[in-house]
């Protein structure tokens, strides 16, 4: 760990992979007719709300061909953040068939995915309050299909059969759920019967075009998915009944994800064994032959089910996304000559691809607001439908640029910068913005160029934000997603506070005014940040970890072994655990620290907020936490997401020391007066 205060007397080197001064973004808004004004960083009168970033916005999730038409859950924002399913056909008309009251979500995994499944003219859908698999049918009441304590996701039908194979978590009996494959009759309620079992997780069950045989995936404890997971196939009776069950030969120390059949009946799969996520056929002899090298990501950790970065637009061509870096984009690969072409390159994401009944639809998202269900048409894409999205005038988006800095031994991290950006302001003279550092969740996640309002919110009040892909960042191949491991609350706060120090000696934000925020286990990154270093000046935790062994002995099943490959075995490592945990470190914890925290939340409990925030109250350093009640990680409502940041910039003004524009939430510090100290 650094010497503290090192920061402020001897700058490290840092590699500038983007020369010159700090960027400025020019336009024509300056005539608009609003007269330009002189205010402090910060404290400029934003054209977005927080209720325009969450509660006018609605989500894409799910997206899955069913007959002619194109189904697909969506998250409202007016609903509270509910989630309904609607029917797009004919490329524009669209129809809600499941409304959004009746709550569509499966916690399976606890993050859930693939929550529904269309065959016919019924629908059969996971409710989230009581987690039972329900069939919709025409002019019917939901009729529950399943036990309670069970609960279901990425469902596939079996025709011959009349039954649905879905994967299933049983939380009835012992202190871990059960992970199977069981097959559930269509119309009438039961057990079901089980087809696959003996694994600590099962996923993505798919079944060829003549239904003679099922594919699947498996991983167990302590892996994730996304570390060491199997393929396997099966073949199927007419009535169901599974057989000759055999492994596909892949190496260890590999993941295989979404296995497909082509529209031939051969079997494909994603795989990182070249440390890319590439995708493999499956020979008649059980080996993976490379469809397409490329260094790029054709998927995406697997922290919900139903994921699909590829589709057969017919049995010799396969249309796919990818990420590479900081682009994404599909390209069409010609499967028996290998030729490839690229299709939408514009796109800063791209999942959920699927085939249609008239070709491969995807959901995107652009740098700009444009998003939502598109459709490939020739060499380009034409947009079918767009949800609910507040426009931002053109004029006010700060646009984000790609940065890599030197940080660790000899390595790079990543992220998107975001000037502050507002044509009717000008800061006061030879100041540098605010600076707040958004550190992704997972920590196997990543950020990304796609357009979000949350960013825009900050930038157009004046602060300059840094989206950060630190080093375990899923996008950069397995080899750097796995850099973390054994190193979580090392190598990710190092990146933090490397990425702020790159940004203060480019000279685009302010040394004494930086901010760092994150929710779940990026809270520990925020937390450690502000324990280890003296960098940062502020830090804001959603659902933060502050104790490693806490979380090591209370966690969910789907997480229960992660902390073995990010920290190490436990209790083994048990002097390690503690030397990481924030909790442990209130001696170098003194800058003020807004803590959120939901009561009922299953992932990370309640008490790895109650207990930091109680002892910094103690110690004296300016804090607040704030409570809600909603039942789990990332369930905070839209309204309760709104709420927490204005409270975010009410909490930044006191600490930064400027008057944030607007009304605002009242917040109350613990120990404020000593904030007129500093």
């Amino acid at each position: 760990m650094e010497l503290r205060g090192y920061f402020l007397h001897a700058l490290p080197m840092v590699l500038l992979l983007i020369g010159g001064c700090m960027p400025a973004q020019t336009d024509d808004s300056f005539s608009h007719g609003n007269e330009v004004q002189v205010a402090p960083y910060g404290s400029w009168q934003s054209p977005l709300s927080a209720t325009d970033v969450f509660e006018q916005v609605d989500e894409i999730d799910d997206l899955q061909s069913i007959g002619n038409a194109i189904y697909f859950s969506e998250v409202s924002g007016s609903a509270q953040g509910k989630v309904g399913i609607k029917r797009l056909i004919e490329r524009n008309i669209v129809t809600q068939v499941v409304s959004p009251e009746f709550n569509v979500k499966s916690r399976v995994h606890e993050y859930g995915g693939a929550a529904f499944l269309g065959l016919g003219k019924s629908l059969f859908v996971t409710k989230k309050q009581d987690q039972l698999f329900y069939r919709i049918a025409p002019n019917q009441e939901p009729f529950p299909l399943t036990p309670n304590g069970t609960r279901h996701a990425d469902c596939v039908p079996f025709s011959r059969g009349s039954r649905i194979i879905c994967v299933r978590e049983d939380h009835r009996v012992g202190a871990e759920p059960k992970a199977s494959l069981v097959a559930l009759n269509l119309n009438y309620a039961g057990e079901g019967e089980t087809l696959v079992s003996g694994h600590d997780f099962i996923s993505t069950p798919v079944i060829s075009p003549d239904n003679a045989q099922l594919a699947w995936v498996t991983w167990e404890h302590p892996y994730m998915p996304w570390d060491n997971s199997v393929l396997w196939l099966g073949d199927l009776d007419r009535k169901g009944q599974l057989s000759n069950i055999r492994r596909i030969n892949t190496p260890k120390d590999s993941s295989v994800t979404q296995p497909l059949f082509s529209p031939d009946g051969k079997l494909y799969v994603i795989s990182d064994l070249n440390n890319w996520w590439n995708i493999y056929r499956v020979s008649a002899k059980g080996q993976l032959q490379r469809v397409l090298t490329k260094n790029a990501d054709f998927a995406a950790p697997d922290w919900r089910l139903g994921n699909h970065n590829y589709a057969f637009e017919d049995a010799n061509t396969v249309i796919a996304s990818y990420i590479q870096g900081s682009q994404a984009a599909l390209v069409r690969v010609r499967l028996d000559t290998g030729i490839t072409e690229s299709l939408a390159v514009d796109f800063a994401e791209i999942y959920q691809v699927v085939k249609g009944g008239d070709g491969v639809y995807f959901i995107g998202a652009k740098s700009t607001p444009e998003k939502g269900i598109y459709r490939v048409v020739g060499r380009g894409t034409e947009l079918v439908y767009a949800p609910a999205l507040v426009k931002l005038d053109p004029n006010y988006i700060s646009r984000s640029r790609s940065i890599a800095f030197a940080t660790g031994k000899n390595e790079q991290a990543y992220g998107y910068y975001y000037e502050p950006h507002n044509p009717n302001y000008v800061p006061l003279h030879d100041t540098r913005p605010p600076l707040i550092v958004m550190i992704h969740g997972g920590p196997t996640a990543r950020a990304s160029r796609a357009y979000r309002s949350e960013v825009q919110y900050w930038t157009t009040r004046g602060f300059a934000v840094l989206d950060l892909n630190f080093r375990g960042s899923s996008g950069f191949g397995r080899a750097y997603r796995q850099s973390l491991y054994g190193k979580w609350g090392e190598s990710d706060v190092e990146d933090a506070v490397n990425a702020a120090k790159y940004l203060v000696t480019k000279g685009w934000v302010d040394a004494n005014k930086l901010a760092i925020r994150g929710v779940s286990a990026a809270g520990l990154t925020v937390m450690s940040s502000l324990a280890f270093y003296d960098v940062f000046h502020a830090g804001v935790s959603y659902e933060g970890i502050s104790d490693f062994e806490q979380l090591a002995k209370g966690t969910h099943k789907f997480e229960s072994g992660y902390l073995e490959q990010l920290v190490g075995p436990y209790p083994e490592n048990k002097a390690r655990y503690r030397q990481l945990s924030p909790l442990n470190h209130l001696d170098g914890l003194n800058e003020p620290l807004l803590i959120f925290q939901s009561l009922r939340n299953s992932i990370v409990p309640a008490a790895q907020s109650q207990l930091i925030y109680e002892a910094l109250k103690e110690k004296g350093v300016p804090t607040a936490y704030i409570t809600y009640g909603d039942e789990n990680n990332g369930g905070r409502t839209p309204t309760q997401k709104a709420l927490g940041l204005e409270t975010e910039l009410v909490f930044y003004g006191k600490i930064f020391k400027f008057t944030p524009a607007g009304e605002l939430p009242k917040l109350t510090l613990d120990n404020e007066p000593v904030l007129g100290s500093k």
